[in-house]
This record gives C-alpha cells, sequence and structure tokens, in this order.
C-alpha cells in the first residue's frame, strides 16, 4: 500500500470523532486524529453464510484478519452486527481487548447464535440476514473509535469505504452458492435521464460481471452502455447482488447514485429488465449468455 493512500486515509479519519459543546451559543468542535484497520476475508473459508449447509447441520467456517494499516491502536474489539431481512439490526462482539495484531477470527453459526441476543438457534439464521464483522478500536491515549455506529451505518467517510487498499468491515450474507461471474452480451434501448433527453435507438456491447463471492459481483458498467450514450462514460461502482436467486444492484455509481431493477423477464440464454437511477437516468437493457446455457430463474 501506497504511504501517500496511509496519509490521505488519515486524514479523512479526522472527523470520524466529533465532539460538539452547547455553551449558550457558542459550539466548539473537537476534532481528533483516529487510525485505520485493515478487515479482510480469509481466502481459504466461506464468503458466505451457506443457508443449505445449516439445514442440513454442516458447519460453516467464515474466517477474516485483522491488522493495523496506521495509528496507534491500544486494542480492539471485534464487533458484529447482524441485520435480519425484515431490518432488525443485532449488535455483539465475537472477541475483545485484542493487543497483538494481526489477529484471526474464525466463525462458525453456532458462534453467530452465541454473539447476538435475538437469536436463539441455528434456525433463526434466514436467508436475506446478513452479518457484517467490524471492530471497535482503543487508542494509546485512551479514546475509542468505532467504526460503525451502533445502528450499522458507517462512521467514516465515503472515500474510505470506497478504497480498496483496505476494508473496515466484512459482509457475509445469508445465500446459496451463486455462479452469475462471467462476460454477457448487452442490447440496451429507450435511454433517457431526468434532463428530458430520450432516444429509443439501440445499442449494444459487454459487461462482466466479475465474482466477490458471497453472490456479489462488480459490474463493469452498471447502465449497460446507457451512459456511453449519454456522457460518453460508464457507470463504476455498482454491484450485483445474488441471494438465492433473488438478484438487485447494490451500493452507488461514481456520482453516489444508486440504482434500481424491474420487469425481469428470464428467457433461456437471455434476461431483460428495466433500469433506472436515483438521478434519473433509465434504459431497457437484455443480457445474452456467451455460452450457450441458460440463466437461472432469477427474480426480483
Amino acid at each position: 500500500m501506497k504511504n501517500t493512500n496511509k496519509i490521505f486515509a488519515l486524514l479523512a479519519f479526522l472527523m470520524l470523532a466529533l465532539s460538539c459543546e452547547n455553551d449558550g451559543g457558542d459550539s466548539k468542535i473537537e476534532t481528533q486524529y483516529g487510525a485505520i484497520i485493515n478487515i479482510q476475508k480469509k481466502t481459504d473459508t466461506d464468503a458466505f453464510i451457506n443457508i443449505l449447509a445449516i439445514e442440513n447441520s454442516e458447519n460453516i467456517n467464515l474466517g477474516v484478519t485483522i491488522d493495523n494499516t496506521l495509528g496507534d491502536i491500544s486494542s480492539i474489539d471485534i464487533i458484529g452486527f447482524y441485520t435480519k431481512s425484515d431490518g432488525t439490526i443485532l449488535k455483539g462482539k465475537f472477541s475483545t481487548a485484542i493487543k497483538e495484531l494481526p489477529y484471526s477470527l474464525n466463525i462458525n453459526q453456532q458462534d453467530i447464535v452465541n454473539t447476538f441476543n435475538g437469536l436463539d438457534t441455528t434456525s433463526d439464521i434466514q436467508i436475506g440476514d446478513k452479518l457484517t464483522i467490524t471492530a471497535e478500536l482503543t487508542l494509546k491515549d485512551g479514546r475509542t473509535l468505532k467504526l460503525l455506529n451502533d445502528d450499522g451505518s458507517n462512521n467514516f467517510s465515503s472515500k474510505i469505504n470506497n478504497t480498496n487498499s483496505y476494508k473496515n468491515s466484512q459482509v457475509y450474507n445469508v445465500s446459496c452458492a451463486s455462479s452469475l461471474g462471467g462476460t454477457y452480451e448487452f442490447s440496451t434501448t429507450n435511454i433517457g435521464e431526468a434532463g428530458g433527453y430520450f432516444t429509443s435507438d439501440t445499442f449494444t456491447g459487454t459487461v462482466t460481471f466479475e465474482d466477490q463471492g458471497g453472490g456479489i459481483y462488480t459490474i463493469s458498467d452498471a447502465s449497460f452502455g446507457g451512459y456511453d450514450e449519454l456522457y460518453g462514460d460508464i457507470a463504476k461502482n455498482v454491484e450485483l447482488q445474488d441471494i438465492c436467486n433473488q438478484i438487485s444492484f447494490k451500493g452507488t455509481n461514481q456520482y453516489g447514485d444508486s440504482f434500481a431493477m424491474t420487469n425481469l423477464i428470464v428467457n433461456g440464454d437471455k434476461i431483460s429488465f428495466h433500469w433506472e437511477t436515483s438521478y434519473g437516468e433509465f434504459g431497457d437493457t437484455t443480457l445474452k449468455r456467451t455460452d450457450s446455457s441458460s440463466w437461472p430463474p432469477l427474480k426480483l
């Protein structure tokens, strides 16, 4: 990792912990330097929580490594957030007062149940749930830093969240095995944007879904040629999520806009759908497999 990246990230952490004091008219904001850790999934462990393994009483093995990237850290607690499909968020601790880094942690389904009040048995682990592993840091000057707030939201800047150099958390979806990675031919028409521009012309090309594990795929261009027509650009950073054949867009593009998919039709080696962004762009896309096989029974 380049030292300049570390320095930039630490500067971004300046606003991680703020305290405001109202004295009847004057406000005092105290900025505090923080620290950065790197949480990565072990490559030889599960990339997602396999619901079929749990239902068959087979052990799962989630593994992460945690290392100090920058800052004077005294100790860390390994924190978990378990998010139910109905939006309920449970918080627990897997390990506490870790002083030696790097640190390695392995978790099975019973560890998950034991960590979170609200999960009584492994049968409470359901499709659509997700586990997020992160940390809370105690610095050598006594201050504590939460990488995620108690509601599971990020307690750091979007620039830190989007970096590929290190990760402040790792997510494990409760899902099934997924195999949507590959390169596909796209055909996109009825492209438009909020300012009123619209074209019914058809634009073609290829798009790649790169497997990130656990049913998550990066999309080489989430506009499937639409941004090229509108702006001479591509839609980057958006992901496709597959949870037991239920698919959706995940994350935001380089402009901070989210994507939504509707009108999904699966027909052999082709799928078609309508996509829209939170900014107001839209288009109708058909994806064709290049390996002569059929798409799985995908749904929204």
